[in-house]
């Protein structure tokens, strides 16, 4: 008994009412993964790549999309074609599907290669502080940089000599080759091998660039950081990067900042937190006290009888937003009332005082360790006369 067929739909993972697109499209990324070239000698995915290439030359064509929509696998039963179906893969355009499929897998889309082209971006790292980070600064780095040869003027040639048409790609950058597949004969494009994708041959190379037609210098440049950049955000510096291709812009610097920790401030987007310690007098009685922030120290009033763990909001106190020097964050304080340690006989004699006179603790310990008496007093009572809970 021959195997019952998947329904093409549910092979493409698409659903009955998907577009045309939409079928290119899931059929594009199935083939793609499954294709024999990319999979050599694995059977289950030359299966797959064919169950898939099936359902989608008849999801393709309108007219069998519409007789298997009525009909199912029974419309093309009859007849020869691909497996049981009654349809022929030669009569199919799958033209753009592999044009497209074989530039991705390996590359060769045909770029003009030989055309201007940007160069290479450069990254590198620079370390500030936080306080930097928060205001913004001007720092210096150094770093190897490529510049065009004086001697051959970026050509790469020596003096008195041209580079010369690449005779493999005829000065195309690329060569075109046919590759058998289960669809017939498919055509690629690869980079030119002899000449990289230039289109030229030098014969005769410079000297001092050996070729290249460009000298690294070690060179200095200055990065501007902006107020309230994080740690790990770069700056971007237009074309300090890698020099361009046949005559294009020269790639960008990026550089990564890395920003160093502070012993009292912590960031978190915009905001800053920290703590902030209070005398046991100033939580009670309330006052004036010196709070440490980015913009120096300042003053803030604590309330009467505030609690250790309290938060208080500087507003305005934090970092200026990006990009937006009229916004900025938070300053988030906790305060941490200290515990008298150390005390002298006359300062423990004035807390006791104190302590007589608002009577919490005294009278808090006075209350409990009599009713704790009272109920030790009262098992044993009931003990004596042989009551038991």
């Amino acid at each position: 008994m021959a195997e019952q067929k998947r329904d093409y739909y549910e092979v493409l993972g698409v659903d009955k009412n998907a577009d045309e697109e939409t079928i290119k499209k899931a059929y594009r990324a199935l083939a793609k993964k499954y294709h024999p070239d990319m999979n050599p000698g694995d059977k289950d995915a030359e299966a797959k790549f064919k169950e898939a290439s099936e359902a989608y030359a008849v999801l393709s064509d309108p007219q069998k999309k519409a007789q298997y929509d009525q009909f199912g696998h029974a419309a093309f039963s009859q007849g020869g074609g691909y497996g049981a179906g009654g349809f022929d893969f030669n009569s199919m355009d799958f033209g753009d599907i592999f044009g497209d499929l074989f530039g991705d897998m390996f590359g060769s889309r045909r770029a003009n290669r030989t055309g201007p082209r940007k160069g290479a971006n450069l990254r590198t790292a620079v370390r500030i502080t936080f306080e930097e980070a928060v205001f913004g600064c001007e720092k210096e780095i150094e770093l190897t940089l490529k510049d065009e040869c004086k001697t051959c003027h970026g050509s790469g040639a020596k003096a008195g000599t041209n580079p010369v048409t690449c005779t493999k790609c005829g000065g195309k950058g690329q060569i075109v080759y046919t590759q058998q597949s289960l669809f017939g004969t498919v055509q690629n494009v690869q980079t030119c091998p002899d000449c990289s994708g230039s289109g030229k041959v030098i014969k005769d190379k410079c000297p001092d660039c050996y070729g290249t037609g460009y000298i690294s210098n070690r060179k200095k440049i200055e990065v501007s950081i902006p107020a309230g950049i994080d740690n790990g955000q770069c700056v971007r510096i237009r074309e300090k990067g890698e020099p361009g291709v046949n005559g294009g812009p020269r790639g960008d610097l990026l550089v990564e900042v890395n920003v160093a920790r502070h012993p009292i401030f912590q960031r978190r987007d915009y905001d800053i937190f920290s703590t902030a310690p209070i005398s046991y007098a100033q939580a009670a009685l309330g006052g004036d006290v010196m709070i440490d922030t980015v913009d120096g120290k300042v003053v803030y009033t604590v309330k009467a009888g505030t609690q250790t763990d309290t938060k208080v909001r500087l507003k305005n106190k934090g970092v200026p937003v990006l990009n937006n020097k009229n916004a900025r964050g938070d300053h988030y304080v906790t305060l941490v009332v200290q515990v008298p340690t150390g005390l002298t006989q006359s300062a423990r004699e004035l807390l006791k005082q104190f302590d007589s006179v608002t009577g919490d603790s005294l009278n808090y310990v006075k209350k409990h360790t009599d009713e704790a008496s009272a109920e030790n007093n009262s098992k044993k009572n009931k003990k004596k006369k042989g009551i038991f809970n």
